[in-house]
């Protein structure tokens, strides 16, 4: 039953894109060729009186007809870029509601301290604990320690929700020059 159902969202999401680029095309042309004739229908007139009706009658609706075509097109490409952001959510989505089922099996959320040193991806701007699903599975993310953080100024995820890092080992690191004691500048 779910393979039917996903055929036939495939067929009319097909279905409406060619209903909306193919006729984009087709007025596209049909507003051009109204251009030129109304174009043809004024060189031949000296008089601007008599040059009206063409530029009334062909010439003004053609390129009407134009940018009409043009933005068919446009929702055409839009469409695509529309459908990527689609399916990126829709696999967001999937790993959000995959960890809200994997729970710590009282339904609450794991401790922060049970899952470790908080991560983060190198270009990245937020840091995450290390059983977040938006950064699980990636190579590249790295162990940041509070001096990291405040570097880079890195946020909190709003996934995750982790706690700051140091905050409760700062008067175990000794007070060194990244730790955030009273004297430390911001």
């Amino acid at each position: 039953m779910t393979k039917r159902m996903r055929r036939a969202d495939d067929l009319l999401r097909r279905a409406g894109r060619a209903l909306r680029e193919w006729p984009g095309w087709f007025i596209l042309a049909a507003g051009a060729v109204l251009c030129v004739l109304g174009w043809y229908g004024v060189s031949g007139e000296t008089v601007a009186a008599r040059q009206l009706p063409y530029l009334a009658s062909a010439t003004v609706p053609g390129a009407a007809l134009v940018v009409a075509g043009a933005v068919l097109i446009a929702a055409r490409q839009a469409g695509r870029a529309g459908e990527s952001a689609d399916r990126r959510t829709d696999q967001l989505l999937a790993l959000l509601v995959a960890e809200a089922g994997s729970g710590s099996g009282d339904g609450g959320e794991p401790a922060a301290g049970a899952v470790g040193p908080v991560v983060a991806l190198p270009d990245g701007t937020l840091y995450h604990r290390g059983d977040c699903p938006l950064v699980a599975g990636k190579a590249n993310a790295r162990t940041a320690d509070a001096a990291t953080v405040r570097e880079r100024a890195l946020t909190a995820c709003p996934v995750c929700d982790p706690e700051p890092p140091g905050a409760g080992d700062a008067a175990d690191q000794g007070g060194g020059p990244g730790a955030g004691g009273p004297g430390a500048g911001g």
